[in-house]
């Protein structure tokens, strides 16, 4: 048994990413100057200080709760409740001013992901879900296109070099050429873009667990797939595909004939 409803720990997951997103803000477009991590990935004082708060916050509410975070790893491993944050998902356009990042929150239990939150807080958007609660963009329901051909669709990635780093060249530009048409809008927001039925595929072929613990339960509320390149729906996977779930066997069936990613 749970000891809190999924509406509730949603609402409180949304507040969550409300306030780390106006943290955000403080910083967004000031020219600030990121570190680079050993994974080479960048960081700045505004993804530290916005995880900061969540895990603030998290304690007070849930001090028996555990939390993984980007910035600040693991604490109460083992807990049955985990959240898993990315406190600013899309360093890189947050750093260049490019309004396309997300505070990412999400929660699991027992291992199930049921809670997810995407805060875009220079748009000012909010897409929400919980298990078996749908999804919402800024409190209405939403979900995912009805477009089933893939000459139809709108396909979406973060950056197009990284598919021949990971041996999934061949894949991307056999989708590129069957759909509609192609566009950077990457990070977060290419995944919420297909929940929210404004585009059908969005491909990442590398991902930590907070990148996706929050987008699996948007996507899937708002009827389309979020899974890895195997067609698993993880958050575990290392890499992911959100699709419109009408196009999810097209496009596994290009990606299973391309290589094995390389190690």
């Amino acid at each position: 048994m749970r000891d809190e409803s999924i509406s509730s720990l949603l609402d409180f997951a949304q507040e969550l990413a409300w306030q780390a997103g106006k943290m955000t803000l403080a910083y967004y477009g000031t020219g600030v100057v990121p570190e680079i991590k050993a994974d080479l990935s960048p960081v700045t004082i505004a993804d530290r200080q916005a995880e900061e708060r969540l895990r603030t916050l998290i304690g007070e509410r849930f001090p028996d709760h555990g939390i993984l975070g980007e910035e600040f790893g693991e604490t109460n491993p083992g807990a049955r409740y985990r959240w898993i944050l990315d406190p600013i998902d899309g360093t890189k356009s947050f750093v260049q001013g490019v309004p396309l990042y997300g505070v990412l929150v999400g929660l699991e239990h027992d291992g199930e992901a049921i809670v997810g939150v995407c805060f875009l807080p220079a748009l000012n958007e909010m897409i929400a879900a919980g298990q078996g609660e749908g999804c919402t963009f800024n409190g209405r329901r939403t979900q995912v296109s009805q477009v089933s051909q893939l000459s139809d669709a709108v396909l979406l990635c973060s950056d197009a070099r990284s598919f021949d780093e990971y041996g999934r060249g061949a894949a991307y530009r056999e989708l590129e050429q069957r759909v509609k048409f192609g566009r950077g809008w990457g990070d977060c927001y290419g995944h919420v873009l297909v929940a929210t039925g404004r585009a059908e595929i969005m491909l990442d072929p590398i991902m930590n667990v907070w990148d996706c613990a929050a987008l699996l339960p948007i996507v899937a509320e708002a009827g389309g797939t979020f899974t890895d390149w195997r067609g698993v729906a993880t958050i575990h996977g290392g890499n992911a595909i959100s699709t419109n779930g009408r196009l999810f066997e097209d496009v596994l069936a290009i990606v299973k004939n391309d290589e094995e990613p390389r190690t």
